[in-house]
């Protein structure tokens, strides 16, 4: 899915579709305040948003993971696997693929266990049985079926919260001051500084910066279907890469032979190396995958102690 131009703007395309937006929040409320979530022996973290698309949440929950094994925890992750056909719950392995577990779960692995889940309470079962005494929940804030310790949300410094209204009038899932009342923490990714509706809680920056920099002046064609494409071009430039062409396809896109074949035939016109981001890359076949250059993206926080004095804070459960 593309983000339509009119979410950062009041125009009448989101003025006419305000009502079903109020009624999209409202069901969240609603959720929030009938819902029953089940407790676990683990400790639960939710790294989540409150818009629909590319906020850095999952390089974000990668980095607090990361943080959680440099304390002796043992993570895993937890996913609900979008756009996978499995519904789980089931440990992720190297054997497979994105159509089968998503493309996000595929970027976790490669830091801690992950168990995709339909059923998040059914999945934490797992975990726990495989060990686990921590859970991250990569995405979730909307969802209550788990008891959560630490919710936490990343917030797009650049884009913020688009229009103000909610889908389909707008990015978010539902109002900030809404989601933003259930929060522990914020984590502001990009430059900005959205207002966060008198958020009185800890807030912390985080940098998405591409771990690959051997990329100045290299000529490149680059393309990738993420929430926010332009950023990763835009990053590609900052580096100085000499950025000839570039193609943008929607949100987890599935990728066709023939539009891989038609973009390797692009950067081979342009005499230019053929990029996308790790997470268009793990949703490529290994062939196609081939002459295709992958850029990871890391997320480093500008103070560390901000998240780790929350985490710190979280008790063990046995």
């Amino acid at each position: 899915m593309r983000a339509p131009e009119f979410w950062n703007r009041d125009d009448w395309r989101s003025r006419a579709l305000a009502p079903l937006g109020w009624l999209y929040g409202t069901s969240v409320a609603w959720k929030a305040v009938h819902a029953k979530p089940k407790k676990v022996q683990a400790t639960v973290i939710c790294v989540g948003n409150l818009t629909v698309g590319g906020t850095g949440k999952t390089p974000v929950a990668i980095a607090i993971a990361r943080m959680l094994i440099g304390r002796g925890r043992n993570p895993f992750f937890l996913s609900r696997g979008y756009g996978g056909r499995l519904r789980g719950p089931v440990e992720v392995t190297e054997n497979n693929r994105a159509d089968d577990v998503g493309d996000e779960p595929l970027l976790l692995a490669q830091a801690a266990p992950v168990i995709v889940a339909r059923d998040r309470h059914e999945g934490a079962k797992l975990a726990i049985a495989r060990g686990a005494d921590v859970l991250v929940m990569d995405d979730g804030h909307q969802n209550f079926a788990l008891a959560k310790d630490l919710s936490i949300v990343v917030v797009d410094g650049d884009t913020g919260f688009g229009n103000g209204r909610a889908v389909p009038a707008g990015p978010l899932r539902e109002p900030a001051t809404q989601g933003l009342a259930r929060a522990d923490a914020v984590v502001i990714t990009g430059n900005g500084a959205p207002s966060l509706e008198a958020f009185s809680k800890p807030v912390a920056r985080a940098r998405l910066t591409l771990d690959d920099t051997a990329v100045e002046g290299r000529r490149m064609v680059a393309f990738a279907g993420i929430g926010r494409p332009e950023k990763f071009f835009q990053s590609l430039r900052d580096l100085g890469a000499v950025v000839l062409a570039t193609k943008s396809f929607g949100d987890h896109h599935t990728y066709t032979a023939g539009e891989i074949a038609r973009l390797i035939s692009k950067a081979r016109s342009h005499n230019a190396e053929l990029v996308t981001t790790e997470k268009d890359f793990v949703r490529l076949t290994r062939v196609e995958r081939e002459g295709i250059r992958a850029m990871p993206v890391h997320a480093t926080f500008d103070d560390p102690a901000v998240l780790g004095r929350l985490l710190d804070s979280l008790p063990a459960k046995a």
